[in-house]
């Protein structure tokens, strides 16, 4: 059995916390590891350490890379969209990787990155019944067993039992009203569905090809032209392009007829708003979540969260509380699902704090943005041991690094040289340069720029170790 792990959501219900460059999958929201880190977890103990295959955001693959790194665990595969094209594609392209990789066809458990299961044991227990409908065929669907009338999720409706704990699927039934919600909790055979799966590869792209030819071949081609760039697979973009944009729900489940749902109840929750956090968090004696610098008088039932200042509540209830380096959301804990409200008018004004926060990672580390004028800004940039920065140059802006400690080695035109602690070095607008860390301790500097235009997209690299233009 071979767990595929989907990682392609931006998260931005989650902001501002979560940003389209830094989604939610990759943040510490409910312990000390990420989302996609306990999905990985989650993932080996499921399938006897079977190393996962994750569908990720091209954008996103460091992160992948690196949060597997912190966790010391392998992949089956990386492959990389091109763009984004909802969940169907996605998982025919790892279906076709898997066939291409293990001809024993395996079985396919198919997870999204970011979702909460408390209840490993009964988790298991749901893939093990599932597990020999799979092997003979069927297309398995997990529903979670309903605790209350949620309006939020699309249900299944269970028809009659198909073998031990599998029943097959009646119909698949859009998000309901609240009146409609009440009624299926209260017949008890509706479950949420959860947008987990398992079914063989080999039956998932005979399946789909019955349905949407077109996408599989568009799949296939954009495989079989795939290449391999450091740890990843790259899908080619061409051939990616042409799949319509589909989830998996609509592209299949719900036309095939060999569909089996088994019912899950392992405290799972897909982390879709604050509240949702604030449902499966550990609360004080007042019913508040508080993370961070955080000091609450006379507050109860809210979640409160400080990433990095001081954030102080008096004679609040109900109520959700976000503070990061750049933004603070405050909001009637009952009212988070409007979040979308404050992205759409971010996104309208063409606002940077819809896309990245403050610090911004890359691959060789991360700067944070400390100060910003109208023709000057100041970086505060961290390269990890044995990294470096592309070989770039700018049209618009000269640089001034000072370094705050560690060593860098610069290339700036033919020149090569070290710059220690305490020491400074000029870079030109115009002229070639290159940062790196040639040391075995963070090499931390201080940038600070100048000139008529600051973007980040005023960079013109020449070669690049992570396979960016």
């Amino acid at each position: 059995m071979l767990a595929v792990i989907l990682s392609g959501g931006s998260g931005t219900r989650l902001w501002p916390l979560s940003r389209r460059a830094y989604p939610k999958q990759f943040i510490d929201l409910i312990d000390t590891n990420s989302l996609l880190q306990n999905t990985v977890a989650r993932a080996l103990e499921v399938t006897d350490n079977a190393p996962p295959l994750l569908v990720c955001n091209q954008e996103h693959r460091f992160f992948i890379a690196e949060q597997l790194r912190q966790l010391g665990v392998g992949a089956a595969g990386i492959l990389l969209e091109p763009e984004a094209k909802n969940t169907a594609p996605a998982i025919a392209a790892a279906a076709a990787h898997a066939l291409h990789e293990d001809e024993s066809d395996p079985v396919l458990l198919v997870m999204p990155a970011d979702h909460v299961i408390r209840d490993i044991a009964a988790f298991k227990a749901a893939v093990d019944i599932a597990r020999p409908a799979a092997e003979a065929g069927k297309l398995v669907t997990f529903g979670i067993v309903p605790a209350v009338p949620e309006t939020g999720y699309g249900y299944i409706h269970r028809g009659e039992e198909t073998g031990a704990g599998t029943y097959k699927v009646r119909q698949f039934v859009e998000k309901p009203d609240l009146e409609t919600a009440c009624r299926y909790l209260e017949q008890g055979d509706y479950y949420w569905n959860s947008g987990m799966f398992l079914f063989k590869a080999s039956t998932l792209l005979g399946q789909l090809e019955k349905f949407e030819p077109d996408m599989v071949a568009a799949v296939g081609d954009a495989y079989k032209q795939a290449h391999k760039d450091l740890d990843f697979i790259r899908l080619e973009p061409a051939g990616f392009a042409r799949c319509r944009a589909e989830s998996i729900d609509y592209a299949l489940m719900e036309k095939a007829d060999d569909v089996v749902v088994v019912p899950l109840d392992a405290q799972w929750n897909d982390i879709g708003s604050w509240s949702a956090i604030w449902d499966v968090a550990e609360k004080d004696a007042r019913g508040n979540c508080s993370i961070g610098d955080v000091i609450s008088h006379d507050t109860t039932n809210s979640y409160l969260y400080s990433g990095g200042k001081l954030l102080a509540t008096v004679g609040l209830d109900n109520i959700v509380a976000i503070e990061t380096d750049d933004a603070v959301l405050v909001a009637d804990k009952d009212r988070v699902q409007d979040v979308k409200a404050i992205v759409k008018a971010l996104e309208t004004s063409d606002r940077d704090e819809i896309d990245y926060h403050r610090k911004v990672y890359r691959p060789w580390g991360y700067y944070d943005s400390v100060d910003m004028g109208e023709r000057f800004q100041v970086k505060r940039i961290v390269v990890n041991p044995g990294q470096q920065l592309s070989l770039q140059m700018h049209h618009h802006r000269a640089e001034h690094w000072i370094v705050v400690q560690g060593t860098a080695k610069v290339v700036r035109g033919e020149d090569e040289y070290l710059v220690t602690e305490n020491e400074s070095t000029y870079i030109p607008l115009g002229v070639k340069h290159r940062l790196e860390n040639p040391g075995a301790i963070p090499l931390e500097i201080i940038e600070i720029q100048s000139g008529s235009y600051l973007g980040e997209d005023d960079i013109v690299r020449f070669s690049d170790n992570y396979g960016r233009n």
